[in-house]
């Protein structure tokens, strides 16, 4: 396992680090950036676990922290701030890493929403696709506080990995918004899964056979798609 190479990334309101975890093993030629959930940043073991194994399968993958990570603090920004670091870090990895091969954009919760406001507010935006692991499409126990009104501007391929204990939104309250949508996203169910793909029980091998199968399932998309 290789360790991530450190990519420095200047913005108006500060500087981010990126890290690129290099493709191994039979490389797809995709790169993959994945940005951290609101309470929790590139370090955290989730992230950390899926970009070294999106790697092992091939894929380029960069994680980042948003500013307000970046700089130690709790709250995260607001709209703006997170989508023009999001912004950022995408022209410095299509500049830096990517080149002219297929480049996705996406995250886990909050990281993968900013990246579909990203897209959506761009339409020239060199980007192939969105790969979202646990979108958010409501805060818990809110479900009439959507977050789907842009989602019909992103006009990209979609993957939507949603697990069906999901707290912030469950596939059965993703399909009708997914119907809509053109490009139709894909959706992929994690049966028994929790916002975080956590199944119950403490089976850590049955944990992480899910896992993988996310895994594979997001480089099979991306080879696809691309």
């Amino acid at each position: 396992m290789k360790s991530p190479n450190k990519l420095a990334i200047q913005l108006e309101a500060g500087a981010t680090t990126a890290l690129v975890y290099p493709a191994q093993g039979q490389a797809i030629d995709r790169t993959l950036i994945l940005a951290h959930g609101a309470g929790a940043g590139q370090q955290s073991t989730f992230l950390i676990s899926f970009a070294n194994a999106l790697a092992a399968l091939g894929a380029n993958v960069v994680t980042f922290n948003f500013l307000y990570t970046e700089q130690r603090r709790r709250i995260p920004d607001r709209g703006p701030v997170l989508e023009a670091c999001y912004t950022a870090v995408i022209a410095a990895v299509r500049d830096r890493v990517a080149g002219a091969a297929p480049l996705f954009i996406g995250g886990k919760s909050m990281g993968g929403r900013i990246a579909t406001q990203v897209a959506a507010a761009d339409s020239a935006l060199s980007v192939s696709g969105v790969v979202l692991l646990g979108y958010p499409l409501h805060p818990p126990g809110k479900p009439d506080q959507l977050r789907d009104k842009h989602l019909g501007q992103v006009r990209r391929p979609m993957l939507f990995i949603q697990g069906s204990r999901d707290t912030f939104g469950t596939p059965a309250e993703l399909e009708p918004i997914i119907d809509r949508l053109t490009p139709r996203p894909v959706l992929h169910v994690i049966t028994g899964g929790d916002h975080s793909f956590k199944v119950p029980g403490r089976n850590t091998e049955a944990q992480n056979e899910v896992f993988s199968g996310i895994q594979r399932q997001i480089v099979a998309w991306m080879r696809a798609t691309g």
